[in-house]
């Protein structure tokens, strides 16, 4: 690591928990019974701690979805062929897709960022255009990508997160759109987390039995060829992980970086955050899990760090879905904070 993502690793500080005690008696000030809205309650105080106030500032939110494709689509590991990858890119762009719909109803900001597909996108606007390359290679028969090509997808993260965070953003929210993605996530969150492969591998967007045997069989050839590069997180994303998977881990650091809150989506954006906290463990204190996701390699993530997402939907899609309607809670919870009378103020009995 250097540079900017070890500067940035550095700016990762642990949230002030002294703040808690001020916020929760702030929400026991509400009229409400103590503790009667439950969860939304605890988003509350966590979102004072990640800003850093007992009286924070409204949410603003804003969701990047980052788009790339991926050479492991050649082994026949997905239910859709690799064109679909740029063809649910122009549909986001034209606001077809459910993220569109979904940030549109939380009231949040939408970013599309191109970091890998394989294909040019003239004429696709609004787009951020940051391709790192058309692609990365197939991992069963090598890395994905170099190591540098994953710190430029990181650092781009980063940097966006650091523009949004500049620009009055509060909550940043991670999504994907890449078919085959969860073939190179399977496989980093194997790799980070030292687990069976099969444990940690599910269906994607709804292959059969013979096609997740094989699968399960790519992802095991991919860790055996590129053994030498897993033992360290820049490495592992380097040799088994995307370019979307990348530039997530660097928004989640850098948001961390800018006391900002982020939102993960699913179980490809968990492998964004698993290289993330591999990288910085302060950066959990960031985190907000949207819901767990239909994957069943998700399931297995969220049990072994002991995270209760938010939602439970049997959601799969991807594209910043969860985070989005995660992202809507978030800010009722804070506005609740915020704008609830107290009982002084209504001249209520406790």
């Amino acid at each position: 690591m250097a540079g900017k993502l070890e500067e940035t690793i550095a700016a990762v500080r642990s949230v002030d928990r002294t703040l808690a005690p001020q916020a929760r008696a702030r929400l026991d000030s509400l009229t409400k019974p103590p503790g009667s809205l439950g969860r939304l309650e605890d988003l509350a105080v966590r979102y004072c701690l990640v800003t850093g106030s007992a009286s924070p500032p409204p949410v603003r939110g804003k969701i990047f979805t980052f788009a790339a494709d991926h050479g492991v689509a050649a082994e026949g590991v997905s239910a859709f062929p690799a064109e679909v990858t740029q063809q649910m890119v122009r549909n986001m762009a034209s606001g077809g897709a459910a993220i569109n719909v979904l940030a549109d109803h939380a009231g949040v900001e939408l970013a599309l960022v191109d970091i890998g597909v394989d294909d040019p996108l003239e004429g696709v606007a609004p787009l951020l255009r940051r391709k790192v390359r058309p692609g990365t290679a197939n991992i069963r028969l090598g890395p994905a990508m170099s190591r540098q090509e994953a710190l430029q997808a990181i650092e781009i993260g980063i940097d966006l997160a650091r523009q949004a965070c500049a620009d009055g953003v509060t909550l940043v929210g991670a999504g994907e759109m890449g078919i085959a993605n969860t073939t190179p996530s399977s496989a980093l969150m194997a790799a980070l987390l030292h687990c069976p492969v099969a444990d940690i591998t599910g269906r994607g967007a709804g292959i059969d039995d013979e096609t997740l045997a094989r699968k399960i069989e790519v992802i095991e050839q991919a860790l055996a060829v590129n053994m030498k590069q897993l033992g360290a997180p820049l490495g592992a994303l380097a040799a088994v992980g995307g370019l979307e998977i990348a530039g997530i881990c660097g928004l989640i650091l850098g948001a961390a970086a800018c006391s900002a809150g982020v939102v993960v989506d699913g179980f490809i954006c968990s492998a964004g955050a698993l290289a993330a906290y591999t990288m910085c463990d302060s950066v959990r204190d960031y985190l907000f899990f949207s819901h767990r996701s239909g994957e069943a390699g998700h399931g297995f993530f969220l049990d072994r760090f002991g995270i209760a997402p938010l939602l439970d939907l049997d959601m799969r899609l991807g594209e910043g879905t969860g985070a989005a309607l995660a992202m809507s809670l978030i800010r009722a919870a804070v506005r609740i904070y915020n704008e609830m009378a107290t009982f002084d103020s209504a001249g209520v009995s406790k």
